[in-house]
């Protein structure tokens, strides 16, 4: 048997590799970002990067500017290896810059602070969380100490929910969160002082379940919804009745269940299950610190005079930056010490790339947002049901970019428009020809057509995904059933017989 020689050796290997430039990485990051990410992005380098510095604003808006063009090819640098390594040259490129005023006038300076000041002086003062309302009620009861300590450390268990116990997300990708009751014991437990299980449940029925809003401290939804029925709520046996043994028949519409194991009619049922619509499952959100969230659009879109459409980015809060003068004459001081210097040029780098980065961000969003409406102008001018098939593709194309630039580029971004505001990926979509007309039907268009089905729809008789998928080809949308089912779903719209108004039966 031959003996297997094993050795090292070294031999010449051809492979293609892609590699991103740290430029094109940050410009892709800068151009993903919302308006109110690049705000803090670019407030924060201004903090941290010494060659930055901010231009004077001036007021409005940036508009689309007359020559625009939205068909000129977007400039990509391929390899991002921009050297800094005469300062000479360094001083004409940037010469223009150098020559403006790059300091704020007293004037300037002082209106800038007055707005800023209206604005913190109109901004909404944070509410009281759940917690500080419970504290603040505790505060106010006849109790003993050690009552009112003891009821304040089982309120320290009430989720932003209300209920008693904590909630995690399920999984990472499911953006519904899981429950975890908690027990007496692990209250009892975690108190600084000895203390039974029942005198635990003693405090939290007779002083945390007494708190506002009514529901709080349950441990889960049937007593949630019991604690809000008071001597005063209107058919309260009935609603006890309901949430104590046919919380799961009513979100099934299983009425004559209800009807044959309760003995009441179907008008008290159906009374009592509006009335249940009253309470609230999760009394504490009221409270959530996040309070509402509005939408701030990146873009606006707005018609013109000659019935054409004006696009402008709303970026008038985001910083106008530049690379200051007086900080690039530090590198030319022959006495720094030369890691200094590097780290300086470093910083001079990074504070360039982002300069020329959110400029490209707001070329790039202007021409995607450009195409887009071009695409989708019979939407503006005549409404939802006109939306057009759209795929990103068809906007890398006119726009000549990749396509994953036209992802980043509308990824997050809102668009306030003569017909509302809508984030930019609502525009996309596939469909499939009318089998009538042979044009293209976007799918948003089909779920307009479906919602519009079971709204007309009889109620005492609603139709099921098999008529639903009948009236759509019908009129002229080729559609499976389980794509029923699944737009249904999307559209949170229920099944027939959960839609089914049995009081409509007789």
């Amino acid at each position: 048997m031959s003996g297997i020689g094993l050795g090292m050796r070294m031999e010449p290997r051809h492979e293609q590799t892609m590699k991103l430039a740290p430029r094109m990485i940050q410009s892709m990051e800068i151009l993903q970002l919302s308006i109110a990410d690049l705000q803090a992005k670019v407030e924060k380098e201004l903090q941290e990067n010494p060659f930055l510095e901010q231009k004077e604003k001036h007021g409005e808006a940036d508009e689309v500017p007359p020559d625009f063009n939205p068909d000129a090819p977007l400039k990509h640098d391929e390899t991002g290896d921009l050297e800094f390594n005469r300062l000479d040259e360094l001083n004409r490129d940037w010469d223009d810059h150098f020559n403006e005023e790059h300091r704020f006038s007293r004037g300037a300076l002082e209106e800038e602070g007055d707005r800023k000041l209206d604005a913190m002086a109109n901004m909404a003062n944070r509410p009281p969380s759940l917690q500080d309302y419970l504290a603040e009620q505790i505060g106010e009861l006849e109790l003993d100490e050690g009552q009112r300590r003891l009821a304040r450390h089982i309120c320290s268990f009430v989720d932003r929910t209300g209920y008693l116990g904590t909630r995690e997300k399920a999984r990472e990708d499911d953006d519904r969160d899981a429950f975890r009751p908690v027990t007496l014991a692990e209250i009892a437990g975690s108190y600084d002082e000895l203390v039974t299980e029942t005198e635990v449940e003693d405090a939290l029925v007779h002083v945390v379940q007494k708190l506002e809003p009514a529901g709080v401290g349950a441990r889960d939804l049937k007593e949630c919804l019991l604690l809000q029925i008071t001597p005063e709520t209107p058919l309260r046996d009935v609603l006890r009745v309901l949430v104590r043994d046919h919380l799961e028949d009513i979100a099934g519409n299983r009425v004559p269940l209800i009807q044959k194991a309760t003995r009441f009619d179907i008008p008290t049922i159906q009374d009592g299950i509006e009335a249940l619509h009253r309470l609230d499952p999760k009394p504490g959100l009221k409270f959530a610190d996040a309070g509402t969230q509005y939408v701030m659009p990146d873009v606006i879109v707005e018609r013109t005079d000659d019935d054409d459409f004006a696009i402008r980015l709303t970026d008038e809060w985001v910083p106008k930056i530049r690379i200051s003068r007086r900080t690039v004459e530090l590198l030319k001081n022959r006495d720094l010490d030369e890691k200094v210097k590097e780290e300086l040029r470093k910083k001079l780098q990074s504070a360039d790339w982002l300069v020329k980065a959110v400029e490209q961000r707001r070329n790039t969003l202007l021409k995607v947002t450009r195409a887009i409406i071009d695409h989708q102008r019979a939407f503006l001018d005549i409404g939802m049901d006109h939306i057009q098939p759209l795929k990103m593709q068809q906007i890398a194309d006119q726009v000549k970019v990749h396509v994953t630039t036209v992802s980043r580029a509308v990824d997050d971004k809102w668009v306030q428009t003569p017909r509302g505001v809508f984030p930019l990926k609502r525009f996309f979509g596939g469909g499939k020809k009318n089998s009538e007309t042979h044009e293209d039907v976007a799918y948003e268009v089909m779920k307009q057509k479906l919602l519009e089905l079971v709204s007309d729809e009889d109620k005492s008789s609603p139709l099921s995904d098999e008529e639903l998928v009948t009236r759509l080809n019908d009129a002229g949308y080729p559609v499976a059933r389980r794509t029923v089912t699944k737009y249904r779903k999307m559209l949170k719209i229920p099944s027939s017989r959960q839609r089914k108004d049995w009081s409509l039966n007789g």
